[in-house]
């Protein structure tokens, strides 16, 4: 196989595992090649990764090491993708009755999914999470779509438990806003003890289901170590989880007027 050959199955395999560690032996077999060929190859992906903006190459020393491709995006682009996001949700086409904002089709479009997740995943990489949780409910496509992006599985807890998953672990929580008590299941094997979580949802209010996802992890002596969110409102401003970040800010609808006011979060790209 020719270098411009390899060089392209390379770039494919490393782009569709974000956050796996591959070895070069798996490389070396996987393209007939010498490790040695392998790693030059590497080089080249890794400064073309790294003069573009589409990630970092990585070595991972010792017996399990091997190569890392992380998805690390310019914090510009990250920026603009979010104010053209913000942009598209203005639209007043988009207000129903009640006084929400529709969002499906943006949340389960795969082409905001994964950009969404992708920088999600960024943002938490560090913490190094072992695993994704969310709710059943639309903020699922996001969350998988983090998971993915860092390579730990998905956890999703139901709003009532299931017997085709075994005994699980139950708890009532207060939501946020309307102060109404509901219920959040979770199987007992879904989480290992110990594990690092990151929760994710696609809207938050007063944060009541994102409380509820803490103390749920907090059953099986998890540590969470953060909260996405797509959308928070303005108000209340005190939420019931104090540390979360997300990407935009609903600070009103203008049902009469047709107006949403919807802007970008501050946020901290790493």
């Amino acid at each position: 196989m020719r270098r411009g050959e390899r060089l392209a199955l390379l770039s494919k395999i490393l782009c569709e595992n974000p956050n796996r560690v591959i070895s070069l032996k798996f490389f070396s077999e996987r393209l007939d090649a010498a490790k040695s060929s392998i790693s030059e190859d590497l080089n080249i992906i890794k400064n073309a990764f790294m003069l573009s903006g589409e990630g970092e190459l990585s070595t991972i020393a010792g017996a399990g090491g091997g190569v890392r491709y992380r998805i690390k995006k310019p914090e510009s682009e990250i920026k603009s993708f979010v104010e053209t996001l913000c942009e598209n949700l203005k639209d007043q086409k988009r207000i129903i009755p009640g006084g929400y904002i529709y969002m499906t089709d943006v949340i389960f479009s795969p082409e905001y999914s994964v950009k969404i997740g992708e920088i999600f995943a960024q943002i938490f990489m560090d913490r190094e999470p072992t695993c994704v949780l969310t709710v059943e409910t639309k903020g699922i496509p996001i969350a998988l779509m983090t998971a993915r992006a860092l390579d730990v599985p998905l956890v999703v807890a139901r709003r009532d438990s299931r017997v085709t998953e075994g005994p699980s672990v139950n708890i009532s929580y207060v939501s946020g806003t309307g102060q109404k008590i509901q219920n959040m299941s979770l199987p007992k094997r879904a989480l290992s003890e110990n594990a690092r979580v990151l929760i994710v949802d696609d809207f938050m209010k007063g944060g009541g289901t994102a409380r509820g996802m803490m103390e749920l992890s907090a059953e099986f002596n998890a540590e969470v170590v953060g909260v996405a969110v797509l959308v928070a409102t303005g108000t209340p401003q005190c939420k019931l989880v104090k540390d979360y970040t997300s990407l935009m800010v609903l600070d009103g609808i203008d049902t009469e007027k047709g107006i949403i006011n919807i802007r970008p979060d501050k946020i901290t790209i790493s």
